[in-house]
């Protein structure tokens, strides 16, 4: 008892005479060799509280003093206890081995198999399964360096990092305990209840549970590993699962692929939302949508896109465009086997749809993709080469298998108006329509039509010349009945039936009038036509109408002479004369 009050005393006001020596430290400890000398104060000595034995060996140690057993030192309030410690009086440098322990003043805790510290630079090196613990997190490594002026812990030997829920594997690692941040770098790995997080570059702050990356990362969905976020830069709170992305994002769910400049995304609601250049691929359905802004729900499994919208439903023949304000995706079950999920794509205000052979317009548009059955609502007008369809409502089917056109169907007002000669630019129009009509296509052209309910035609009638060999126009027939059948031929409209209290005409070009020509509702339309699929990106095109040429002349020599006609029996009448 009384060597060790007596070394109590001696150790804490008087300095022992050392051997001048340098140790050998790590060299995280070093100091520049061209540093000057550091006086230490008194007070700022490393300081021995307790040992067990004091021990001076000349041939240990370079000679310096050891302590051993139950060893207890102190400095700036901080205590390090280990089973034997070699003390660098001259150098305020301590040794630490075996079990040692240091507590430091803001709580954390410090274990390893050995320990050297600098009480000049509070600059410290543990080895040897190391664990530092504070209320925060346990981390644990082979070699830590630890800066107590900037409290700072710093390890580059791979450790790992636990906060209770949560363990981090990583290269190296610098944390900052007053304020709770670790910088992590390498290969980082998160590991948590839910989710894998995988970077190089990785800033976790253990009091807001919030990570910041820098760099390739990734996080991925345990429970299915195709749902995953990647991100070269971005933010993600660990404890609400959300995650602020904004370099060369991707969020992967249920098979698709979202993209953006700047995105979101709550992975406990399914919620994400992205802005820029935004492009939800859908590979499964070989489709993918484009636009300025877009949100997906991954538990509805819907997305919608807005700010110039477009969406491309992939074929290996010919695809189909899409564009309006805004389109929707959807999957929804099967009406006959909800095991079975059918996909659907909504372009609503100001729609349009370019496929090689049919392009189209229409308030709002709704497709379809797994029955390939497409719907035009409000003012839908569609083209098929030099033909032109409009009514309340279109249906256009596709078969699935050959993607092409197989029909269509237009529900109210129908009206189906197809250019006489697609290579002049005269003002000759075939034109038929009634309620109802069934529109069916041969070869992605339309070839042949059933129109019911009032339906009436104007058409164009050649015959051949016996001579010439061309074609010679004979007239124009009207024609109207309960039902009309009609086949479309390269340059011209042939009624094959009309049934039904039919009624049908044949005019000489020279007996019908140009109004008669054309039904009163003709709406021929070439100025907000798509002839090719960029056209879709904007409201209209704005093409200039084409300006077309009536052909009245043997129409105003019939009249003319008639007026000759007339003008002469009005000359024959006897005239009045007032006397």
């Amino acid at each position: 008892m009384r060597i060790i009050l007596f070394l109590l005393l001696l150790i804490s006001t008087l300095s022992f005479a050392q051997d001048k020596t340098p140790v050998k430290r790590d060299p995280y400890l070093q100091t520049p060799s061209s540093a000057r000398p550091v006086q230490t104060k008194p007070e700022d000595k490393v300081k021995i509280i307790h040992a067990d034995k004091i021990i001076k060996d000349p041939e240990k140690y370079e000679g310096n003093q050891y302590f051993t057993g139950n060893v207890q030192i102190e400095h700036q309030g901080s205590v390090l206890t280990a089973d034997e410690v070699i003390l660098y009086n001259e150098e305020n440098f301590v040794k630490a081995i075996g079990n040692t322990r240091l507590q430091n003043t803001d709580g954390s805790v410090i274990t390893a198999g050995e320990m050297e510290y600098d009480g000049n630079t509070q600059k410290g090196v543990a080895r040897k399964n190391v664990v530092l613990t504070d209320p925060k997190q346990t981390i644990k490594t082979d070699i830590l360096y630890y800066d107590r002026i900037s409290n700072q812990a710093y390890f580059n030997t791979g450790g790992t990092i636990s906060d209770g829920q949560n363990i981090t594997y990583t290269k190296s690692a610098t944390y900052f305990l007053n304020t709770k941040i670790v910088d992590l770098t390498g290969n980082v790995k998160i590991d948590t209840p839910q989710y894998i997080i995988e970077g190089p570059n990785i800033k976790q702050n253990q009091n807001t549970k919030v990570a910041d990356f820098t760099g390739p990362t990734t996080i991925t969905n345990k429970a299915n590993p195709k749902n995953r976020v990647y991100t070269e830069r971005g933010t993600y709170k660990m404890e609400t699962k959300e995650a602020f992305l904004n370099k060369n994002s991707k969020i992967f769910y249920n098979d698709k692929i979202l993209t953006g400049d700047d995105m979101y995304y709550n992975q406990l609601s399914g919620f994400g939302k992205a802005t820029g250049n935004v492009m939800l691929d859908d590979p499964k359905e070989k489709r993918y949508i484009k636009g300025g802004y877009g949100e997906v729900f991954e538990k509805k499994d819907s997305a919608m896109m807005t700010k110039n919208p477009y969406a491309v439903k992939v074929m290996e023949k010919d695809s189909i465009y899409f564009a309006a304000e805004k389109i929707i995706s959807y999957q929804r079950p099967d009406s006959s086997d909800i095991k079975v999920k059918k996909s659907y794509l909504r372009a609503y205000k100001k729609a349009r749809v370019y496929k090689s052979n049919a392009q189209g317009r229409a308030d709002s548009i709704a497709f379809n993709e797994t029955d390939g059955i497409m719907h035009m609502y409000t003012q839908p007008i569609l083209w098929s080469g030099e033909k032109q369809v409009t009514g309340d409502k279109v249906e256009a089917y596709f078969n699935t298998k050959t993607e092409d056109i197989d029909s269509l169907k237009v529900i109210g007002n129908a009206f189906a108006i197809s250019k006489v000669d697609s290579l002049t630019l005269k003002d000759e129009f075939n034109q038929v329509k009634g309620k109802f009509m069934t529109v069916y296509y041969e070869k992605n052209a339309i070839k042949e039509a059933k129109v019911i309910g009032n339906a009436q035609s104007i058409v164009y009638v050649d015959d051949t010349d016996q001579e010439t060999k061309k074609p010679e126009r004979i007239g124009i027939t009207l024609s109207a009945c309960g039902i009309i059948g009609a086949l479309f031929e390269e340059r011209a409209l042939q009624i094959i039936s009309c049934s039904i209290g039919a009624t049908s005409d044949t005019y000489p070009m020279s007996k019908i009038e140009p109004a008669r020509r054309k039904f009163p509702d003709f709406n021929w339309n070439t100025k907000d036509r798509i002839r090719k699929w960029q056209d879709i990106l904007v409201d209209s095109p704005n093409y200039e109408e084409i300006k077309y040429s009536a052909d009245t002349e043997l129409y105003d020599k019939a009249q003319e002479a008639v007026e000759k006609e007339r003008a002469k029996e009005e000359a024959k009448k006897p005239k009045r004369v007032r006397k």
